[in-house]
């Protein structure tokens, strides 16, 4: 795709893009604001080498549907910035991208978090900018929900999961399941799964693949993530190369890594009966036509990974408050929301034979439609559907 910004407009958005750099730290970034009609644009904020304006306009867009999907009043919207988070002049970039986006932050726009940043970089976000209320996942001592500590996503996408299974009747106690990604979601599904009876067989990291005959031992994982990063699966012993984790024997897939790492090959190959898109977009369009002729279900990312963004919303609501949020209040937000829209999406995708992408699209761009058309947003004619 290309990263002219005219070329990402369509009748959705995006509403605003914002360019930044800073030529002493070398930070380069932007803000996209994809639609607001719902509400506040709302989504989190990476850092990576080859962050790119399309990736985070396609981002963006996810978001939108993401908060239509699980019907909160939030829009979307999505920051990034090409910088290798491991530097140490991490903290440097991170000030400088902040003071880059004061008019717009906490106005129009609340950092978050997303692969590269910590509740720790929140809060640097957040003080640069003299204003707890400028960014969301700020460490507990701050008042803030970490995210990552409590494992949100991961846990939303485990409950989506086991609904789906359900719905496809596949036990999931025994289900051998493999996870790409072993990072703050990956691992949190793994946890999940395991206390739901499911048997670990496979993870991958940057650091390569770990694919066991029997269940992996989860805890011992993730006390090596944790001293280690994504060298635990050599810490563990046996690694393989990353990418053949894809092609693990099991019933349940989880790609909670990186975009578009399912494409139309692999789901002519793949055996598994289940995948739950814990990453955002890690199926290609092709690949979820193939899935869904093969009659593999599949949930959709803006359906199975939401639980960050209810955990987000809860914090959103509560940033000017003294008084914390209670997990165990998200936890089973998320828990109620996250199976109900699996069974959803997947029972309208074969009732209707859609996709199931196809499908949650429909339930969230109507969502947004109908706010955009109150808000006269929107030409006398119906606006169609893109993802």
């Amino acid at each position: 795709m290309s990263d002219n910004v005219f070329d990402l407009m369509d009748q959705w958005g995006p509403e605003k893009v914002v360019c930044v750099s800073d030529q002493r730290t070398g930070m380069r970034g932007v803000l996209v604001i994809d639609n607001s009609a719902r509400g506040m644009a709302k989504g989190g904020t990476r850092m990576s080498p080859t962050v790119s304006v399309t990736e985070v306009a396609r981002l963006a867009r996810a978001m939108t549907w993401k908060w239509a999907a699980v019907d909160l009043f939030h829009g979307g919207a999505k920051a990034g910035i090409r910088f290798d988070p491991a530097s140490t002049e991490k903290e440097a970039v991170l000030r400088a991208f902040a003071r880059a986006l004061r008019n717009e932050v906490p106005a129009e726009y609340v950092f978050g978090l997303d692969m590269g940043l910590t509740e720790n970089d929140a809060a640097v976000l957040a003080d640069e900018l003299g204003d707890l209320g400028a960014a969301v996942g700020l460490p507990r001592a701050l008042g803030g929900l970490p995210y990552d500590e409590l494992g949100v996503t991961g846990f939303g996408v485990a409950e989506a999961a086991h609904a789906a299974a359900e719905t496809i009747g596949l036990d999931v106690v025994g289900a051998r399941v493999a996870i790409q990604g072993f990072g703050a979601v990956g691992a949190a599904t793994a946890q999940r799964l395991r206390e739901l009876g499911a048997q670990v067989v496979g993870v991958s990291t940057a650091g390569g693949a770990l694919i066991a005959t029997d269940a992996l031992d989860v805890d011992r994982l993730v006390e090596l993530r944790t001293a280690h990063g994504d060298d635990c699966v050599q810490a563990y012993g046996g690694v393989r190369p990353a990418d053949e984790l894809l092609e693990t024997d099991a019933e349940i897939l989880v790609p909670a890594a990186r975009e578009d790492v399912v494409g139309a090959d692999l789901a002519r190959r793949t055996t598994v009966k289940l995948i739950v898109e814990g990453a955002n977009l890690p199926t290609t369009t092709d690949a979820q036509q193939v899935l869904h002729e093969r009659g593999i279900a599949l949930v959709p990312d803006f359906i199975a990974n939401a639980g960050g963004i209810v955990a987000a919303a809860y914090s959103m609501d509560a940033r000017r408050s003294p008084f914390p949020v209670d997990p165990a209040d998200v936890f089973t937000t998320i828990s109620s929301k996250m199976r109900a829209n699996a069974v959803t999406v997947l029972t309208e995708s074969k009732r209707r034979a859609l996709t199931p992408h196809e499908a949650a699209l429909e339930l969230a761009a109507e969502r947004v439609r109908t706010a955009m058309a109150l808000r006269r947003q929107l030409p006398a004619q119906r606006v169609s559907v893109t993802a």
